[in-house]
């Protein structure tokens, strides 16, 4: 997978643009982990097939351009067969700028692209399944979220300073206190941007500090401290209530991607 930053236009949105030529995954699924982010993918070779859990052996399809809300739990998709896929990462308030709509309309849903973009989805579809060129297939991808974009107002400044506190482990009634708004007015603008209440993101937050430290290794209540957890209980079942796994075995399973866990791998 190559990676490339945004240019000015789309910075303020977009965290990265992604690009995968299909390499063979581990296993025939994977649990993607939530990750406090909206995604938008396009897969040029298949649809996306998630599974409801580990005992349903069909799926479904939803479709193969894809907007991923955010979430508070995994999802289990099929990497059976290799395929070509274009993203990005999106930041909070993009939902609104690319989209139409709060982040919170999209949070734990993956909705095909054409219920928000009509037929200019399978035409971005088409033109980039046309080009073999991963660079051009960025470019051609880029080039249409530029001209999806509104003219909506920049991040409030409030709720990117609780951004950015909640991400080094600020607490959420910190963050409301410094917005001067009430804690509903608070709770409201966030989950407009974000799709998720503070408590929620920062949950997820501390969440992606864990895996961070378990790709490190250390023994597991260390990580469990240093992560924000009150022990180590706390930080098992919370992490297991993401990810669907124990730390340990999320441990053993290295992952090529902190994200992306292969369900073969999973004990």
């Amino acid at each position: 997978m190559a990676r490339a930053c945004p240019d000015a236009a789309l910075q303020p949105y977009v965290e990265t643009l992604w690009v995968s030529a299909g390499e063979a995954a581990r296993a025939p699924r994977e649990h993607s982990l939530p990750s406090g982010a909206m995604h938008l993918a396009i897969r040029l070779d298949a649809p996306l097939r998630l599974y409801a859990g580990s005992a349903d052996t069909v799926g479904h399809e939803v479709s193969q351009a894809v907007i991923g809300g955010v979430r508070m739990g995994h999802c289990i998709k099929d990497t059976s067969t290799p395929g070509r896929s274009v993203g990005a990462v999106l930041r909070p308030g993009a939902a609104r700028a690319l989209f139409g709509c709060s982040a919170a309309e999209l949070a734990g849903r993956h909705l095909p692209l054409d219920q928000v973009w009509g037929s200019e989805a399978g035409l971005l579809l088409e033109r980039l399944q046309a080009e073999a060129d991963p660079s051009r297939q960025l470019d051609l991808f880029a080039a249409a979220l530029r001209a999806r974009l509104r003219p909506v107002g920049a991040l409030h400044p409030q709720i990117a300073q609780a951004l950015h506190d909640l991400a080094r482990a600020g607490s959420v009634a910190d963050a409301v206190a410094a917005s001067g708004h009430s804690h509903r007015h608070f709770i409201a603008r966030f989950r407009e941007a974000t799709g998720l209440p503070p408590k929620a993101y920062a949950r997820l937050r501390r969440f992606r500090r864990a895996l961070r430290m378990l790709a490190r290794g250390g023994a597991l209540a260390e990580v469990a401290f240093a992560a924000g957890y009150s022990d180590q209980a706390h930080f098992s079942r919370e992490f297991r209530e993401l990810s669907g796994v124990t730390p340990r075995a999320y441990r053993a399973a290295r992952p090529d991607a902190a994200h992306h866990l292969p369900v073969g791998a999973v004990r």
